[in-house]
């Protein structure tokens, strides 16, 4: 059988699949539609990240395939549906990458609260800005809210509760009652309740048609003064423009953005130059022993759905 791959993999999951069927490896694929529509069209499996999306056309193409691999856990870049409706299963690498999610949540959290980790060209220059960087925050007795409180908010939760941050979460898919707040120790909250207490804010959430601009101008200005806000889940969440608005005005104290609406970013957008923000090109979920757990997961599952 024949499994197409479309972005990067570990070499050693790739061996794997190579061991048992035919493999064509070429991250350049999902920059090359015709290639890779070709691809498709012979493969019994296809394995992709983020970028590449499995609807319309794409899906059109996938008249020999039974199962999609996704190196991540988000779908939004895979019509679900669609590949149901044909026989094909989609098979996310659930909870392979949520500690390297978590560990950017909690490190970016501390960085931002502290605010002292960017002076290294001044100090190094010779100035010495020790005046206006007395003020940084610790991270211990200030509260995280987490929005979502799937694998990653829980493992998100216990990390932050190691340093000594209380927990609250808010999520539309869990009663109050639900066994896992009392198991982790974290406080179920309402959304409005949650963005009113939080010193730090992480989305956990999917890009749906409820959550689109969860985060606008209004939920915005509704954040406690000074408070930071993370997003590792999915661009579009957030309003991009009117967070870029609330740091320039002083409102924020922070944001960590991973995620965006449109990625690659374009440049010359809402975030040139703005003040208390760290902006990675989506990366969270990435990390040497990340990519191997995600690599090695879809892997054998794609091996078992092969048969």
């Amino acid at each position: 059988m024949k499994i197409v791959i479309t972005e990067f993999m570990d070499a050693p999951a790739v061996a794997q699949l190579a061991a048992r069927h035919e493999v064509v490896y070429d991250p350049t694929l999902v920059d090359d539609p015709a290639r890779l529509h070709a691809q498709a069209a012979l493969a019994d499996a296809l394995v992709v990240r983020n970028r590449t999306q499995v609807r319309g056309e794409l899906l059109a193409t996938l008249g020999r395939c039974r199962v999609v691999g996704r190196l991540g856990v988000g779908l939004d870049n895979i019509d679900v549906p669609g590949c149901e409706a044909r026989g094909i299963a989609v098979i996310p690498a659930t909870g392979a990458n949520a500690l390297s999610v978590a560990e950017y949540v909690v490190a970016t959290a501390m960085l931002l609260l502290r605010g002292a980790y960017q002076a290294s060209a001044q100090v190094a220059a010779g100035a010495w800005p020790r005046p206006a960087l007395i003020n940084g925050r610790e991270a211990g007795g200030k509260t995280l809210g987490l929005v979502g409180f799937g694998a990653i908010g829980q493992l998100t939760a216990r990390l932050a509760q190691g340093i000594g941050m209380r927990v609250i979460a808010s999520d539309a898919a869990l009663g109050a009652g639900h066994p896992v707040y009392r198991d982790t120790g974290v406080a179920p909250v309402g959304l409005d309740e949650l963005v009113a207490q939080a010193d730090v804010v992480s989305l956990h959430v999917p890009l749906v048609d409820s959550t689109r601009h969860l985060f606008d101008a209004r939920r915005l200005a509704a954040m406690k003064p000074g408070a930071v806000l993370i997003n590792t889940a999915r661009g579009g969440i957030v309003d991009e423009p009117a967070l870029a608005a609330a740091l320039r005005e002083g409102r924020l104290g922070g944001a960590a953005v991973d995620v965006f609406a449109d990625e690659p970013l374009p440049g010359g957008g809402a975030f040139v130059d703005c003040p208390r923000l760290v902006l990675t090109p989506h990366i969270a979920g990435l990390s040497v022993e990340a990519n191997e757990r995600v690599s090695s997961m879809i892997a054998q599952r794609v091996l078992e759905a092969l048969g």
